[in-house]
């Protein structure tokens, strides 16, 4: 197990895309600076869809170009297609994520495209991508989403998310990632999901993992894929967030609640764990009413607890 986590907040894009009110610009402005001046290195800030279907995440070019002025952020989109990664291009965004859904079913609701499809338009990103000078080429992630299984379908046949993980590094991928869509997954299934997808693409080829909390074992789900190697964690800021195109998936795991876990467990993250935890009233005053997950922040943290060195802390500016 590595001793150095990166987490990846979510919540300004798989969050808000999940709520029905809309959170001004002003607001996610506000909340992306306050995590990443709390330690949060790397932020997936929205997403370029069309506006008439995701009204929450209209702003996405302009978040992504407030973002990019804080030093030492990763700043990270979701993009649905070819013409989503031109405009994530055109923002400046640092890294792209392209979902493939391994249930067709699933990807025909989320992104009315069959497995061939979304692997032409991974094609065509991963072309404009390298037509980009260098310095201003996003990383470029494959998510395979509904990866331990589907509300649609089931469970997906082990042989199919094999061949559809090769199809995207094949077809130009920088990584895969692993996404637990619907939150069927469990310790041992991680611990199984990640061994299968790593010998098939390669250890480099696959660091992140996305989970959700639906039946209460999104940080039991971590603790797998940390001790199957993975460093990359994504997590929602009081664990807002689910699928849209997945009936009864819910519960992003809880930013503050994993930081938690990790620091608990001597692990680094860079991250000012009182810092994110007073995130969250941005929140709070921006969608009152909302719903607000974690266990961390009602409890509070416990007598004696140490939280990460501040020497251990990455700063925002390496």
């Amino acid at each position: 197990m590595t001793s150095e986590i990166l987490v990846s907040e979510v919540g300004p894009r798989d969050g808000l895309q999940s709520i029905d009110r809309i959170m001004s610009t002003d607001a996610k402005k506000a909340w992306i600076a306050a995590e990443a001046a709390a330690g949060v290195r790397e932020i997936e800030v929205g997403s370029f869809v069309p506006a008439k279907l995701l009204p929450q995440l209209a702003d996405t070019a302009e978040i992504v170009g407030f973002a990019k002025t804080i030093p030492g952020l990763t700043v990270a989109v979701l993009v649905p297609n070819l013409r989503g990664a031109e405009a994530a291009v055109a923002a400046g965004a640092d890294k792209i994520t392209l979902p493939l859904s391994v249930s067709e079913t699933h990807s025909l609701a989320n992104l009315r495209r069959t497995h061939d499809q979304v692997i032409d338009e991974a094609r065509g990103i991963a072309r404009l991508i390298a037509a980009q000078p260098r310095e201003r080429r996003p990383h470029f992630e494959g998510s395979l989403s509904t990866v331990f299984g589907c509300t649609l379908e089931g469970a997906i046949p082990l042989h199919q998310i094999l061949a559809l993980a090769e199809r995207l590094m094949d077809a130009g991928c920088d990584e895969v990632g692993l996404s637990d869509t619907t939150g069927f997954a469990d310790p041992s299934a991680v611990r199984k999901m990640v061994r299968a997808v790593r010998g098939v693409v390669g250890d480099r080829a696959l660091t992140g993992i996305h989970l959700h909390n639906t039946r209460g074992l999104g940080l039991a789900n971590v603790v797998a894929a940390l001790e199957s190697g993975l460093d990359t964690i994504d997590a929602s800021l009081g664990g807002i967030g689910g699928c849209p195109a997945a009936p009864g998936a819910s519960g992003n795991i809880v930013t503050e609640d994993l930081v938690f876990m990790l620091q608990a467990m001597g692990l680094r993250t860079g991250i000012d764990l009182a810092a994110l935890l007073d995130v969250r009233r941005i929140l709070i005053d921006a969608l009152p009413g909302e719903p607000l997950y974690g266990f961390t922040p009602d409890a509070g943290l416990p007598l004696g607890f140490v939280p990460e060195p501040r020497a251990h802390r990455m700063e925002a500016a390496e």
